[in-house]
């Protein structure tokens, strides 16, 4: 174990210990005696020694010192009972400190860091062992006080975990720890009288990679778009990495892409996010991609044991987990021995009584008639306990969901299948097929009616009937059902293709489709007609692509089956709009009915899109891009050379997508391709990238040598192409065939001997490898659509203001930096109901940026004290929350991007005449309400003719949303031309209150600055004027009201009284934007400071230092405030 630094003298050390391995920091020492079996005499003196003087050293025989070049003084920093305990602590010390050494002059200051290092190891171990005992051990609390103070964070800024780890800069490494939270990744060391702190968001984060380069043994780099840092030393890098992991894909989940990922409801909480949650969650993630569970099974125990196997005659060792609806056992190696059992198919769950030989038995009884045998349980009673629970429970469930179908199934009716009914159409084609729709659905698969024949395939008949009698033979070994035994035997058959009549039942086995449709009886039926009669956009790309599904199948080109594909497709689409449809699901339901019934068809379709392929069927195919770049990681791992010589795999990734979208039913021959299906079952998305290996290695060479993209891709087409079955028909004549039987075409490669390569070359490769890889480029492939958003949003934005792209870049950083701090520590009146009002209110032709970073009226006062280039004073509250209301052109409480650069370009890039027109519009409605804590517009305000006027629009149909939007598109494109052509249309005039409100705020902007007295005589001479033209304007209005009223005199008792009278008054007193434009231009003083230039960027770069900080500080200060109250 690792000891406090303790100093000891060498010289006298010497005389006790023997030197077994040493280096210029570290010596190995063993006890004199101990384990000599010669030096029986020395071994009883130095024991007798050890007894009198020194009882530690006889407990603990070895140690390790940590020594200084040329010093007689030594440390001891590590001791062990054993050689194997001690020689472990060394090796750590060889891999992880050593070559660090050698940067340091100072030998004693590399001394020192040792030191600190093991001190923080020691720390790091306690603090492992206390977390085991409690929840919230002495030392986390400390650690938490530390968090708080080095780096003033909220508190709601939750600490997950820490780690004594150094941090590389310039060669140099800095001893310290390194905090982990739900938002942030943070580090603080002090060593040697330096202090070294910074924190990196997670959602900047773009990139982690374990690295061995240099003097880094082995590393953690994490990576943003600015920079890179690299942490090392860690008493468990697996762990640490591991953890790192999770902590940034779940918050860039959380936070970049609010739809279309699937995240589990504990880790959208982050205050509830703890090291056990990951460790928890980790878990439940890999169980479920394992046994390909549905997304909502929860993980309740787990547990080691071992399970009678009948095929091996013996107990097969192996972990038990329990779910919410299932047993799952699986061998100590991944994928030699598994087990599935439902818990809708379990009878009963017994202890039996234990032997020797078979300790804490467990019975677990299906429905089958068959039962299994488990063994070596820990903590068996309380295991078996929860598990019937869970069982009785679902057995309830099962039973009033059994009585409410009976009670609405009629009694009489002979079928068990139910038919549907359609208006009649307008043509003679669509009321044959009407027709045909009217009858019964489709009972069974496709295949049975329109079974395509070759000629020449007559012996196919034969290898069906062998297939058939091996799986009935491995049925009577391995049992049928889901629950039956899964081993290497049924990879191998599933290798060389199911048959044809076994296929859909094996496919709705292999997935466990089949408790889906037994748990829910007449939900299908429901869900067709539910969905019937829909039109949307999801069943417009439905109908589209009907006719594009297997086009050259008879079923697909017969009104039967694309009637069944209709209705599978719209059922999903409308069981889960979340997804609705997505290009290739017509490809895969179409292969899906050619083997399975309808209502097989869909649920095997909800394992596919949900269970088995998670996130690949939503609006950006996340999924997929996230395997093709795990792709991309294990070409690079199993296939090396071929890395080398194509160093740009982006081009075989791009290729391989449809490989994994379509599960390559686009790409091979189609009995070739359901093969694959057939594996893709068995083992999931493992498969596929087994197969996609072994694709690229067959053609290693000639992709190597090829010259281009389009070379590559045409060497896998043509490759593909030619891989062919057993029951596939070759391309020559039946005459060929008959002369020449025994050998296979020239240049056919069989696809079962390609699976079968697949599997021993890459068989390797697990489901917890794939799983981890995810985890990492889920970051990468989800920061690159940022870029992508980022990138289109400031194309179109920097063709309408003058301000710098690099400088828009840096906006649109900060901005979304403001956003995401809202969401970090962010009050729910505000930033939480800013993003719900984005999603719910916002129009359904928006895009996903527009949508989501947009800043709500906080948001938006925070950033303007940031960057506003006047100083701050008592006046800029009130105008932050006017500029908010006049940019908030909607009225929905948001400001876009867009929105907020156009008020920054006119402030920095504009001249006099818009910054004074930006301010005149800010003291006139809508910006100026009657009530500035009230942002509710006055009743009857005078809108300017320069901004585009909100329109209402009315709950209506798509196609009026559409009109509106093109109205509004037109509208804009007129003002854009009318700007061009210099052509403005006058402002409301301004009233005398307004106008007093206007130079309040001309005269807060001119504090502290340097010219401060002539700018204040300048405004007074300003404002003397304008008055004076007021007034005169005013009085010119008085002398036409009267003639007015001589004319026409008003009834008494109508508009009379004193107070009345100066109110009209003063509404009659008003001056135009002109008026007052041309009186500022009069004042040297007062042109020279609006003309004066400010830097943007430097008040950028000031923000993007302060806005963490002004934030935090502020959250702090409201907390404080509540607890007092």
């Amino acid at each position: 174990m690792w000891l406090n630094p303790e100093e000891v003298l060498l010289k006298n050390a010497l005389k006790l210990w023997v030197t077994e391995r040493s280096n210029d920091f570290f010596v190995l020492q063993r006890r004199r005696g101990h384990g000599e079996a010669t030096s029986r005499i020395t071994g009883l003196l130095v024991g007798a020694l050890d007894t009198v003087l020194d009882s530690n050293a006889r407990i603990t025989p070895f140690r390790i010192l940590l020594q200084v070049p040329g010093s007689q003084i030594s440390w001891v920093i590590a001791s062990g009972a054993a050689v194997e305990e001690v020689n472990k602590h060394w090796d750590w010390l060889v891999h992880n400190l050593l070559h660090s050494l050698s940067v340091f002059e100072n030998k004693d200051d590399a001394a020192s860091f040792v030191r600190g290092k093991v001190k923080g190891l020691i720390a790091e171990e306690v603090r492992g062992r206390q977390a085991a005992q409690e929840e919230d051990p002495q030392k986390f609390r400390e650690a938490l006080r530390k968090f708080e103070l080095h780096f003033g964070l909220p508190s709601s800024e939750k600490l997950v975990t820490y780690y004594s780890c150094c941090c590389w800069k310039a060669h140099v490494p800095r001893q310290g720890f390194l905090y982990l939270s739900t938002n942030h990744m943070a580090f603080y060391s002090f060593l040697l009288g330096k202090e070294v702190k910074f924190v990196i968001p997670w959602a900047e984060v773009t990139r982690l990679e374990r690295v061995s380069t240099g003097k880094l043994t082995e590393a953690i780099r994490v990576s943003t778009r600015v920079r890179q840092r690299e942490f090392s030393m860690f008493l468990n890098l697996d762990e640490t990495f591991g953890v790192i992991g999770q902590l940034a894909d779940i918050a860039l989940r959380r936070l970049l892409d609010s739809e279309g990922l699937e995240l589990d409801r504990v880790l959208q909480q982050p205050a509830r996010i703890t090291k056990r949650v990951l460790e928890e969650q980790a878990l439940r993630e890999y169980v479920l991609a394992l046994f390909r569970l549905p997304r909502a099974e929860k993980l309740h125990e787990l547990a080691s044991c071992s399970v009678w196997t009948p095929h091996a005659r013996c107990h097969t060792a192996g972990t038990l987990y329990t779910t919410d609806s299932y047993l799952c056992f699986c061998s100590r190696e991944e994928g030699s021995c598994t087990l599935l059992i439902p818990l809708s198919e379990v009878l009963s769950i017994e202890k039996a009584e234990s032997t020797t030989h078979l300790p804490n038995p467990v019975i677990v009884s299906v429905r089958t008639k068959k039962a299994f045998q488990l063994i070596d349980l820990q903590d068996r009673d309380e295991l078996v306990e929860s598990m019937n629970s869970r069982l009785r429970a679902l057995q309830w469930k099962l039973s009033v969901f059994r009585r409410n179908n009976d009670s609405k199934r009629n009694p009489c009716s002979p079928t068990p299948y139910y038919t549907f009914y359609y208006d009649t159409g307008c043509s003679d084609e669509e009321e044959k097929e009407e027709q045909v729709l009217r009858n019964t659905v489709n009972s069974e698969a496709l295949m049975t009616a329109f079974n395509q024949t070759h000629p020449g395939t007559n012996g196919n008949n034969n290898t069906e009937l062998v297939k058939q009698r091996l799986w009935e033979d491995h049925f009577t070994e391995f049992g049928r059902g889901v629950h039956m035994f899964r081993t290497d035997k049924i990879q191998r058959l599933v290798a060389m293709g199911i048959p044809e009549s076994l296929r859909g039942e094996l496919w709705m086995t292999l997935s466990d489709a089949s408790s889906d449709l037994e748990s829910h009886q007449g939900y299908y039926s429901s869900q067709v007609q539910k969905s019937m009669g829909h039109n949307n956009l999801a069943t417009e790309e439905i109908e589209r692509d009907l006719h594009r599904s297997l086009p050259d199948h008879p079923a697909f080109q017969n009104p039967t089956g694309i009637a069944a594909l209709r209705r599978v497709l719209t059922a999903y689409a409308h069981r889960n709009p979340r997804i609705g449809y997505c290009q290739s699901m017509n490809i895969l339901a179409s292969v899906l009915l050619l083997y399975a019934k309808e209502e097989e068809a869909f649920w095997l379709l909800v394992a596919i899109c949900e269970r088995m392929l998670p996130d690949y069927f939503n609006r950006r195919v996340i999924g997929a891009q996230v395997d093709q770049s795990v792709f991309e990681e294990l070409i690079r791992e199993r296939l090396p050379e071929l890395a080398e010589q194509v160093p740009d795999l982006s081009t075989l990734s791009s290729v391989s997508l449809s490989w994994f979208l379509t599960l390559f039913l686009s790409v091979l021959p189609f009995q070739s391709a359901v093969c694959v299906v057939d594996c893709f079952f068995y083992q999931g998305i493992k498969a596929i990238f087994q197969l996609g290996l072994a694709v690229l290695e067959a053609n290693a060479a000639q992709l190597s040598a090829s010259s281009d993209d389009g070379q590559a891709l045409m060497i896998l087409t043509s490759f593909l192409d030619q891989v062919g079955s057993e029951e596939s028909p070759t391309t020559s004549s039946p005459a060929e065939n008959t002369s020449n039987t025994d050998q296979p075409p020239a240049g056919v490669v069989n696809i079962t001997d390609l699976i079968n390569q697949s599997f021993v070359k890459f068989g390797d490769l697990t489901v917890r490898h794939i799983e981890r890889l995810r985890c990492l480029h889920r970051i990468q492939v989800l920061q690159a659509h940022e870029d992508t958003i980022k990138e289109n949003t400031l194309r179109l934005t920097a063709a309408e203001v003058y301000i710098s792209p690099e400088t828009l870049s840096d906006l649109y950083d900060l901005f979304k930096t403001e956003h995401f701090i809202s969401l970090y520590w962010g009050d729910s009146s505000s930033a939480a109901a800013a993003e719900a009002a984005a999603w719910q209110y916002s129009d359904p032709g928006c895009t996903f940026v527009e949508r989501q970073y947009r800043l709500d009226r906080p948001q938006f006062k925070s950033l303007y004290g940031l960057l506003a280039p006047w100083p701050a004073s008592s006046n800029n509250d009130t105008l932050a929350h006017r500029t908010f209301t006049l940019l908030d052109q909607d009225q929905d409480n948001l400001v876009t991007f867009k929105d907020f650069v156009s008020w920054l370009d006119i402030l920095y890039c504009e001249d006099l005449n818009e910054k004074i027109r930006l301010l005149y519009r800010l003291h006139i409605p809508p910006a100026l309400t009657e009530n500035e804590d009230d942002p509710s517009v006055l009743k009857s305000p005078l809108l300017s003719t320069n901004r585009p006027l909100y329109v209402s629009l009315p709950s209506g149909s798509a196609d009026e949303s559409k009109g509106y939007h093109e109205q509004l598109k037109q509208m804009l494109q007129d003002l854009a031309k009318e700007k061009e052509k210099d052509v403005e249309k006058p402002l409301p005039l301004m009233n005398q209150r307004e106008f007093i409100q206007f130079c309040k705020t001309l005269s807060y902007m001119f504090h502290v600055d340097p010219e401060e007295n002539e700018l204040f005589q300048a405004i007074a001479k300003v404002t003397s004027l304008v008055l004076q033209i007021g007034e005169a304007g005013h009085r010119g209005e008085s002398l036409r009201s009267e003639v007015t009223s001589e004319e026409d005199p008003k009834p008494a008792g109508l508009g009379g009284g004193s107070s009345d009278g100066g109110l009209e008054a003063e509404e009659d007193w008003m001056v135009s934007y002109a008026q007052i434009l041309a009186s500022v231009l009069t004042e040297q003083a007062l042109v020279s400071f609006f003309e004066k230039p400010v830097n943007l960027s430097a008040k950028i770069t000031a923000a993007k230092e302060n806005q963490y900080q002004q934030r935090a500080g502020l959250l702090v200060l409201q907390q404080r405030t509540r607890r007092l109250q």
